[in-house]
């Protein structure tokens, strides 16, 4: 597509410099440390969720790999029982909560999804601001925990009695329960954004059968979000209310049910595997197409099994419950649903294949991966019809098989799709291109690992070795496996080494990556790398769904926008027809200190229930200068008058 590129180095048209100038102005963010919590800015707050996520997976690796030692030998006494429940709580915490939602939904949503739409920031960016801090502070709170011996030890899903006031004493349970309130929350704010910014601020022309694929399912995962996140948070909230205040919801001798608190979690808790997965297949969507060098095959299909995969995801929860003595009728139910939804994913990967099959594939570093990816999550996928078995899943529910199989399914749709991302917008977020050589060392050390570690942990769990146990006798002769399994941490562990080494050399001496080094058809192309601070010197317009393939070199762009405010177009959520225009609020401390004193009370009600009412009016008085009109108001748009030149 032909928009109006962004002005560079060695542009001579004196006019479009100026505009750039006069926007790069406008739309600057704050310097300095004061500048860095005042910036709400989608790329900076976007390239900080990721960078925050993937230190905190670095962290829950570390945990993961003493685990792989403390069970590398029978009878070993490298971590006592208190210790390990902490560890492998944390571990599951850290990797779900902390690391795959916030890098796949939010790090690459807030990032990516305003470039795709041809906007020139995030709706709400302040909201999208608050989001980040609030999840830096759960974060904080859960390791804080740790790091003094009070992390939780319940699991990292916090079953009740075991999580209760009976069984947990001191705040262990009550820290991973505000943990949950942090993180949700941050979640839900980030999916109003990216709903918010998908449905209103798409590029005129762009209308819903031109959305990239990646587009729909950050929206259908969006909406995902907004039904799912409240279920755990009232779970969490109420174990909260029966540990701090003395409630019964989860305590049958008063009347409460145990059952209740893993229905409320599980339907959050399905829903959560396909918010993780669904990011990582737009990534595979959005790269097959571009290394095949040809249309998605089969866009309809996808989008249909994108949306059908939300809603049927949210019907499968109870196949997480089938060793509670759940009615034999109701597991039937599950057990279909659970088989049902294999065909959305099954239809996704079908159309994957066809469009590799009838296009030209080209291997690059990115596409390596999702070959990768293909491999590992059929795996998970395959194990995962097995374990929709209720008599199956009655065998093996409580050993190392279902281990093995999340972990093909969350690191297959995850990180592998994440790997793949990363190197394939690495040239935009930095304006360098990763080294190929040290890309393929990274991805064939860390696949050989990830097999050898996970595969094995199949056949350890049809041999019987029951989760969640921090040693085991000599007699069971499970040594020799975990032994196996333990070795794949060090290829694992070489290989994200390898990464980091190719990420921090690159940024500096990379080679320069230019628009598009990936000759993608994606508009975050369009512009400079990394981008510039407006996004987008012309909002540019659309006429197909792979808009740098397919568009004349006259397309028309936007005019009409303000360069000396932050003005932003909004257009109709259907076709994408302009409807008026915006302000975006831009830089605040604002969002910054209304997460500070949300964090308080939050932290605060670990302790004493008191917090709330205490901590609810700074944040009402952060919230009041978060939300006081500022600015000048964009001028209404005039009858008949044309928003494309």
């Amino acid at each position: 597509m032909a928009v109006a590129e962004p002005i560079l180095a060695n542009d001579q048209d004196t006019g479009q410099s100026e505009l750039a100038q006069r926007l790069a102005r406008t739309w600057s963010q704050p310097k300095g440390l004061w500048g860095w919590f005042c910036n709400t800015h989608h790329t900076d707050i976007g390239i900080r969720f990721m960078v925050t996520a993937f230190i905190f997976f670095l962290l829950g690796g570390v945990l993961a790999a003493m685990i792989r030692l403390q069970l590398i030998r029978p009878e070993n006494s490298l971590m006592g029982p208190d210790l390990y429940n902490q560890v492998f709580t944390m571990h599951g915490s850290t990797m779900i909560f902390l690391f795959a939602v916030p890098m796949m939904f939010q790090g690459f949503g807030v990032y990516i999804v305003p470039l795709m739409c041809g906007a020139r920031n995030i709706a709400f960016p302040r909201l999208n601001a608050f989001s980040y801090y609030l999840y830096v502070g759960g974060a904080l709170v859960l390791w804080g925990g740790l790091l003094t011996n009070t992390g939780p030890d319940v699991g990292w899903f916090a079953y009740v009695p075991l999580s209760g006031p009976a069984y947990s004493p001191g705040h262990r349970a009550d820290i991973w329960s505000q943990m949950i309130t942090f993180t949700e929350v941050s979640a839900l704010g980030v999916a109003i954004c990216l709903a918010t910014t998908i449905l209103r601020h798409r590029a005129p022309g762009m209308t819903l059968n031109r959305m990239p694929i990646l587009l729909w399912e950050k929206l259908v995962i969006s909406i995902a979000v907004i039904f799912a996140m409240p279920a755990v948070m009232v779970a969490s909230g109420l174990l909260l209310l029966d540990r701090l205040v003395g409630t019964h919801f989860f305590n049958p001798a008063e009347g409460g049910d145990v059952l209740l608190y893993q229905h409320l979690f599980w339907f959050f808790g399905h829903p959560e595997v396909y918010i993780i997965f669904l990011p990582g297949a737009a990534i595979v969507s959005t790269l097959v197409e571009c290394f095949s060098r040809r249309r998605i095959f089969g866009y309809t299909p996808i989008v249909v099994s994108v949306v059908a995969t939300g809603f049927i995801g949210f019907s499968v929860w109870v196949h997480h419950m089938f060793a509670t003595g759940l009615p034999q009728l109701s597991q039937s139910f599950f057990t279909a649903a659970s088989l049902m939804i294999v065909i959305p994913t099954g239809t996704q990967f079908f159309c994957w294949v066809a469009t590799l099959w009838y296009g030209r594939l080209q291997l690059r570093l990115p596409m390596l991966w999702c070959l990768g990816f293909f491999f590992v999550f059929l795996i998970g996928g395959l194990s995962g019809v097995m374990l929709a078995s209720v008599p199956v899943d009655l065998q093996v529910h409580d050993t190392y098989f279902v281990v093995a199989h999340f972990h093909y399914v969350l690191i297959g749709g995850a990180l592998f799709p994440m790997f793949a991302g990363i190197y394939f917008w690495f040239p935009k977020m930095t304006g360098r291109m990763a080294n190929a050589t040290l890309g393929k060392w990274h991805f064939w050390l860390f696949f050989i690992g990830f097999n050898i570690t996970f595969f094995t942990l199949h056949f350890l769990g049809l041999r019987g070795m029951p989760r969640r146990v921090y040693t085991y006798g000599p007699d069971m002769h499970w040594q020799g496996l975990n032994v196996l399994a333990s070795s794949g941490v060090i290829f694992m562990t070489a290989g994200l080494l390898v990464f980091l080494v190719n990420v921090f050399r690159s940024v500096r001496v990379g080679g320069i990556a230019g628009n598009s080094p990936w000759g993608d058809a994606g508009l975050e192309w369009s512009m400079s790398s990394p981008p510039p601070p407006y996004n987008f010197l012309h909002v540019p317009t659309v006429s197909g769904r792979d808009p740098l393939w397919e568009d004349p070199p006259d397309q028309p762009v936007v005019v009409g926008l303000r360069d000396d405010i932050r003005e932003t177009l909004v257009t109709h959520s259907l076709d994408a027809d302009p409807q008026h225009k915006d302000e975006d609020p831009g830089p605040s401390i604002w969002p910054f200190l209304s997460a500070l004193t949300v964090s308080a009370a939050f932290v605060g009600s670990i302790f004493t229930p008191w917090a709330v009412p205490i901590g609810a009016p700074p944040v009402i008085a952060t919230l009041i200068g978060w939300l006081w009109p500022r600015g000048q108001s964009p001028t209404p748009r005039q009858t008949g008058e044309s928003w494309v030149h």
